[in-house]
């Protein structure tokens, strides 16, 4: 049996996994967060450690001695990494180094999740794994960073792309954009949304399905797990309406030069799953699949 050590396990990602893995009972399971278990009682083991404790983390290691590390933390909000460079760093660049020297001594598989926004978003074809990354924002850069560190030190490796991650979230869990987007909508109040900025969404439980392949795989590389639909944030915003009934007139479509962002994003970051359909069997489902959930 497989013993699997996921880091980040309260987050949004990392506890989908974290169930998906636990539950199907194939695994033995280990959680690491810096906060206490969220979602005590499950089918797991849970330790709280500081990733940017290195003592700690070797020692965690040390205890649990895992056969894949699943790396699902990151300081992901792109505006605040912009002001917070330092922090930034540390987090999404200096721990997954850490995480990748240990995965090393361990002789542990290493899977790190990471994002579109390492493309500026200047193509008109969805990014393939071979093309190559240019960030237009720290955030962006320090994530292309930590994969080129896990590339670099590792052996037995694979980085999983995802792109706006969605699905219902937990109590204490930080919400998603289609969440937000279908509360505001309830609640009768107005939004605007980015028209000519364009995406995978990915429902969080392809993102464990597509990570359990990886945990089964003995293929080292890039893999993008997301969705095979290719919409813009309006698009999808419209579409959350329709499939709750909700009012559609509320949602204001503006331009990115409309919208008056700080930091700068990606227009274009559509990844292709085709190399992840092929490697791996990863069969993604639709947003409207995806939304039942969230009902």
């Amino acid at each position: 049996m497989k013993k699997i050590l996921i880091i980040g396990a309260n987050g949004f990602t990392g506890r989908r996994i974290l169930d998906s893995l636990s539950e199907n009972g194939a695994c033995e399971v280990v959680g690491c967060s810096l906060h206490p278990d969220s979602r005590p009682g499950g089918k797991h083991t849970f330790v709280r450690v500081d990733i940017n404790d290195y003592p700690a983390v070797e020692a965690l290691f040390d205890h649990v001695c895992p056969d894949v590390v699943i790396n699902c933390s990151a300081l992901s909000v792109p505006d605040y990494c912009e002001q917070h460079h330092e922090e930034a760093y540390a987090i999404n660049v200096a721990a997954v180094e850490n995480l990748a020297h240990c995965c090393g001594h361990q002789g542990s598989r290493f899977i790190h999740l990471s994002t579109d926004f390492v493309f500026d978003g200047k193509s008109d074809c969805l990014y393939t794994e071979e093309d190559t990354p240019a960030p237009l924002n720290y955030y962006g850069q320090t994530k292309y960073q930590g994969e080129q560190a896990v590339a670099r030190i590792c052996r037995n490796y694979a980085v999983a792309r995802v792109v706006v991650v969605y699905g219902k979230a937990l109590p204490g869990q930080h919400g998603n954009i289609l969440q937000l987007v279908k509360n505001r909508l309830e609640a009768g109040q107005e939004i605007r949304v980015v028209s000519d900025q364009y995406r995978t969404p990915t429902w969080v439980a392809d993102i464990a399905d597509g990570v359990e392949r990886l945990v089964h795989s003995g293929n080292s590389g890039i893999y993008h797990i997301c969705g095979a639909e290719h919409l813009s944030i309006a698009e999808m915003a419209y579409r959350v309406a329709d499939y709750f009934g909700l009012d559609r007139s509320l949602i204001h479509p503006v331009t990115t030069e409309e919208m008056k962002e700080t930091t700068p994003r990606p227009r274009y970051s559509g990844l292709s799953i085709e190399k992840a359909k092929r490697d791996l069997g990863y069969r993604p489902h639709t947003l409207e699949e995806g939304l039942k959930e969230m009902a």
